[in-house]
C-alpha cells in the first residue's frame, strides 16, 4: 500500500477510536446519575492530566529563546487558552438552552478537536517518515482518544438522549484528527514553525485545564456522592500520567 495513503488511513483510525468512549451511553441501568458522575470526574483528571503532562510540556520544548522568554511566552498561550474558552462558553450558553450537561458536551467537543489538529499532524508526519515510530505514535493516541471520546459522548447522550447526537459530536472530534494530517500534508512546510505549533499546544492546554477545574469536575460534584467525583478525578489523572510515562 502507498505510505501517503497508508499514513491517512491510520491517523484517521487513531482519531475515530474517540467513538469508543460511546460504550457507556449504551448502558442501561439504576445507575444513571453515577455514570455521569464518574465519567465528567474521570474525563476532568484525563484532560487535566493530558494538559500538564503533554500539551504544555511539548509547547514548552517547541519554543527556542531564552528560558525565561519561553515560560512567558507559555503562560500567555494558556491565558489566551482561558480566555478564548471563556468567550466560546459565553456564546455557546446561547445555543444550549441553559443545559448545563449538553453544553459540557460540546465544550469538550471543540477544546478536543483543538487537541487533535497538532495530534493528526503529528501522526501523519511521523507515519510518513517512520513506519514503526509511526505506529507505535499513533496506538498512543488511539487509547488515549478513548477516555476524550467519553467526555464528549456521555454528557451529549444522558443530556438528549440521542445517539445520534453523541455520535456526530465525538466522530467529528476524532475526525479533526485527520484533518491535522491533511493540513500537514498541504499546508505544513508553508506556514507551520516551531512557534506556531508551541501556540497552538499552549492555548489548547489552557482550554483544557480551565474546562477541567472549572465545568467537568464541578459538575461531577453536583450529581452526589463527591467520593465518586474523588475517585474518578484522581483515576483518570494518574492512569494518563502513567500511561504517557510507559507508553
Amino acid at each position: 500500500m502507498n505510505r501517503l495513503l497508508l499514513s491517512f488511513i491510520i491517523t484517521f483510525l487513531a482519531g475515530i477510536s474517540t467513538l469508543i468512549g460511546m460504550i457507556p451511553t449504551f448502558i442501561h441501568s439504576d445507575y444513571e446519575n453515577k455514570i455521569i458522575q464518574l465519567s465528567l470526574s474521570f474525563s476532568s483528571g484525563v484532560m487535566l492530566s493530558i494538559s500538564i503532562f503533554s500539551l504544555i510540556l511539548e509547547s514548552f520544548s517547541y519554543l527556542h529563546y531564552s528560558y525565561f522568554l519561553n515560560v512567558i511566552l507559555l503562560l500567555i498561550f494558556l491565558n489566551i487558552g482561558v480566555i478564548l474558552f471563556i468567550f466560546i462558553e459565553n456564546v455557546s450558553s446561547r445555543f444550549t438552552n441553559n443545559d448545563d450537561l449538553y453544553k459540557l458536551g460540546i465544550l469538550s467537543s471543540f477544546s478536543l478537536i483543538l487537541h487533535n489538529i497538532p495530534e493528526g499532524i503529528l501522526s501523519f508526519l511521523t507515519m510518513s517518515t517512520d513506519l514503526r515510530l509511526g505506529f507505535t505514535l499513533c496506538l498512543a493516541i488511539a487509547l488515549h482518544n478513548i477516555p476524550e471520546g467519553i467526555s464528549i459522548a456521555v454528557p451529549i447522550y444522558y443530556s438528549t438522549k440521542s445517539h445520534k447526537l453523541s455520535f456526530f459530536h465525538t466522530f467529528l472530534s476524532g475526525f479533526s484528527e485527520l484533518f491535522g494530517g491533511i493540513i500537514a500534508y498541504l499546508f505544513l512546510y508553508k506556514i507551520m514553525n516551531f512557534f506556531f505549533f508551541s501556540f497552538l499546544l499552549g492555548i489548547t492546554a489552557g482550554i483544557m485545564i480551565y474546562l477541567s477545574i472549572k465545568e467537568l469536575f464541578p459538575k461531577s460534584l453536583n450529581y452526589g456522592n463527591k467520593n465518586i467525583s474523588i475517585f474518578g478525578f484522581l483515576f483518570g489523572f494518574i492512569f494518563m500520567f502513567l500511561f504517557q510515562v510507559f507508553l
